[in-house]
């Protein structure tokens, strides 16, 4: 995932949980907002302190990046996602991450007709 379609400023991701809608599953809280004009969604990702030491809260983050990169083809380009990891998110492996992620976007519409 390049690096230009992540959300990185707070004051995005801030205006992103205000003014978006958002979803949630045991594993993870989906907020999204339409943002016409964009020709490839962009992510930002939060993962607590909670849910271990920095070692596991990077591998969480790396695994919902590849996740997105999986799943690219499919979403819709127009949206800003900000997702939050919730605790079983720890004991995941890739696999499980990704089943939650597109659970979450099936449910949200996020992917193209």
């Amino acid at each position: 995932m390049k690096k230009a379609y992540r959300v990185k400023k707070n004051e995005e991701i801030q205006y992103i949980l205000n003014h978006g809608e958002s979803f949630a599953n045991r594993q993870l809280v989906l907020y999204y907002l339409k943002k016409d004009g964009q020709d490839h969604f962009r992510i930002g990702l939060s993962v607590g302190k909670k849910l271990g030491n920095a070692v596991t809260r990077n591998q969480i983050k790396r695994y919902l990046r590849e996740a997105f990169k999986h799943l690219e083809d499919k979403i819709d380009p127009s949206y800003d996602f900000v997702v939050i990891a919730r605790k079983p998110t720890n004991e995941m492996d890739f696999h499980g991450i990704k089943k939650s992620l597109s659970h979450l976007m099936k449910r949200t519409n996020m992917f193209r007709q």
